[in-house]
C-alpha cells in the first residue's frame, strides 16, 4: 500500500477510537453514515478513507467493527510497537505521560526528561524522569524513536536539536515555537493557543 496522506491517518485514528467506543456498546456492525455522524464528517469521506485502505462494508450490515479496528491497527501501528519520551515534565508533560500510560500498547512512554532536581530520578505518572543532559544515552538505551516536547518555549529549539542528534525520528511539538528539523525526521506541531483562538473566533462570530 502506498503511503497515506497525513489527514487520512488522523481520521483513521479517530475512526478507531469511535469504533472502540461503539464496540463497548455491544454493537458489531456500523454503517458509514453512523460513523460519520459520530465524527461530524460526511459518509462520503468515511467511505473514501476506507476504500483507500482496501476495506469494504458487508451488504446491508455495514462495516464489521472488530475487523475494521484490526485493519486500521495493521496500518497505523508498528508491529512491535514504538517507544516514546516526554521532554519537559511540567503540568502538560505529566498529563500526557499519565494519559499514554497503559492506553496504547503499541505506543509506550518509557522515559521522561527534565532539568528540575525535584523531578530528576523520580517516577512521575508511572515513568522515570531523567536529566536532559543524559538524553542521548537513554534514547539509545530504550530504543526511543518518538519524542513529545513540552518544555518552555525558550528551550524548544535546543531540545529539538538535541533530540535529532540523539537519533529521534519523530517529534510532536506542544510548544508555540515553530521548529526546523531534517527531512528524515517527522515533525507534528500542535499550538494550543492557536487552537483556542480559533475556537474563540468562531464563538465571537456566532459560528
Amino acid at each position: 500500500m502506498r503511503k497515506l496522506p497525513g489527514k487520512t491517518i488522523e481520521r483513521l485514528s479517530e475512526y478507531r477510537r469511535a469504533l472502540l467506543r461503539t464496540l463497548s456498546e455491544n454493537k458489531s456492525y456500523i454503517f458509514s453514515h453512523e460513523l460519520a455522524a459520530i465524527l461530524h464528517i460526511t459518509a462520503v469521506q468515511v467511505r473514501r478513507d476506507l476504500m483507500l485502505i482496501g476495506y469494504a462494508s458487508v451488504m446491508r450490515k455495514g462495516y464489521d467493527i472488530r475487523e475494521l479496528i484490526d485493519t486500521i491497527g495493521k496500518i497505523i501501528d508498528a508491529e512491535d510497537g514504538l517507544n516514546l519520551a516526554i521532554v519537559g515534565m511540567g503540568n502538560l508533560g505529566r498529563a500526557l505521560t499519565g494519559y499514554f500510560s497503559g492506553k496504547r500498547t503499541n505506543l509506550r512512554v518509557v522515559a521522561s526528561f527534565d532539568v528540575d532536581p525535584q523531578k530528576v530520578d523520580k517516577v512521575i505518572a508511572g515513568v522515570k524522569c531523567y536529566h536532559i543532559n543524559d538524553l542521548k544515552d537513554h534514547i539509545q538505551e530504550f530504543n526511543i524513536t518518538i519524542a513529545v516536547i513540552t518544555v518552555p518555549t525558550d528551550h524548544a529549539k535546543n531540545v529539538a536539536s538535541a533530540l535529532v542528534k540523539s537519533g529521534i525520528k519523530g517529534i510532536l511539538n506542544f510548544t508555540t515555537v515553530a521548529l526546523n528539523v531534517p527531512e528524515d525526521v517527522f515533525l507534528e506541531e500542535f499550538d494550543m493557543i492557536t487552537s483556542v483562538e480559533k475556537v474563540a473566533y468562531f464563538v465571537k462570530e456566532g459560528m
